[in-house]
């Protein structure tokens, strides 16, 4: 799964991602370029709907995005709900969904990307999505019973000391609520997902997480909040999401790429106590590492386990 005639995507997207973007807390997109081990930022822009995102994915080519939500769901829920599905779900899409599911993993799986309709068919928008994961259980596979729902993939634990939030989670940090809206978007945008689906060849993207980045440096730091805190808490924060620019920018990753900023970029990361802009320089510097990856690797497999559950999806540099 490479690029337009074999080629790997020159254009570089990290993108932050709300499953409710508004002004107050709109998508951050961040798009840069990598020569060798530098990724330079060419600029941030902000997205205020999800409208938006879907005109800058249609008119993207030669892009390699990596986006902050999750690209799967954990398997034993998908399995519960192709065995034992509410009774109002669509038949054809659960007849799909059980063939898909049964599929070798490869670039000819069609299982992401048929979940993810099947979702939307049977759920409608992101608050039936909610209701349906809160239902497991209890209006639905009735024999689960009580038992714990934020289940983790592989992947979300992959990197050691760092855990990111189920995709089942739909609460707090709504992590499943960004799958069932950043997903599909990616799907009608006609994107190639490698390892779950086959799209245009000039337009790829993968699942990133920032926090496995951001842990290997701070550790358990915090560096970003959308509430308002004391003093004291704001300043800690500044001064972590300085040490994380600055780790950034001399290259003290596992991922030994340097992220190259103008002084008011560096400022304009810093200032930010959400934290939105951060993530999405973070999101960057994981696509440069998948694209540098893709250049080496004559099979072009980004970095990704040689083989990935086209359910579950992989993060990369997991």
């Amino acid at each position: 799964m490479s690029g337009l005639n074999g080629t790997v995507p020159g254009t570089l997207l990290g993108l932050d991602f709300s499953c409710a973007p508004s002004s107050r807390k709109p998508l951050t997109l961040a798009w840069g370029r990598r020569s060798g081990m530098v990724v330079k930022l060419d600029k941030l822009g902000e997205v205020a709907t999800l409208a938006g995102l879907e005109q800058v994915l249609a008119s993207a080519p030669g892009v390699l995005a990596a986006c902050d939500f999750p690209f799967g769901l954990p398997r034993p829920f998908v399995q519960a709900l192709c065995e034992h599905p509410p009774s109002d779900f669509p038949a054809h899409h659960l007849a799909a969904l059980r063939q898909a599911v049964q599929q070798a993993a490869g670039p000819k799986a069609t299982a992401a990307e048929t979940l993810i309709h099947a979702l939307h068919a049977h759920c409608q928008d992101r608050a039936g999505f909610q209701s349906l994961v809160d239902g497991w259980g209890q209006t639905w596979d009735l024999q689960r019973g009580n038992g714990p729902k934020l289940l983790h993939r592989p992947t979300d634990t992959a990197v050691p000391g760092i855990s990111s939030t189920s995709p089942l989670q739909t609460r707090y940090v709504p992590v499943g609520k960004m799958y069932f809206e950043g997903l599909i978007r990616l799907v009608q945008a006609d994107f190639t997902l490698p390892g779950l689906r086959q799209g245009r060849p000039d337009a790829l993207a993968f699942e990133a997480y920032p926090g496995f980045l951001s842990g290997e440096v701070l550790g358990r730091r915090s560096y970003k909040s959308d509430q308002a805190a004391p003093a004291e808490q704001q300043h800690a924060r500044l001064i972590a999401r300085m040490d994380l620019v600055d780790a950034l920018e001399q290259g003290r990753t596992r991922l030994n790429l340097r992220l190259k900023l103008t002084p008011g970029q560096r400022d304009f990361l810093v200032s930010d106590a959400k934290g939105d802009r951060l993530d999405a320089a973070l999101c960057l510097v994981q696509a440069a590492w998948a694209q540098r990856e893709g250049e080496e690797n004559p099979t072009h497999s980004w970095g990704l386990p040689k083989v990935v559950d086209p359910i579950e999806g992989w993060i990369l540099t997991a």
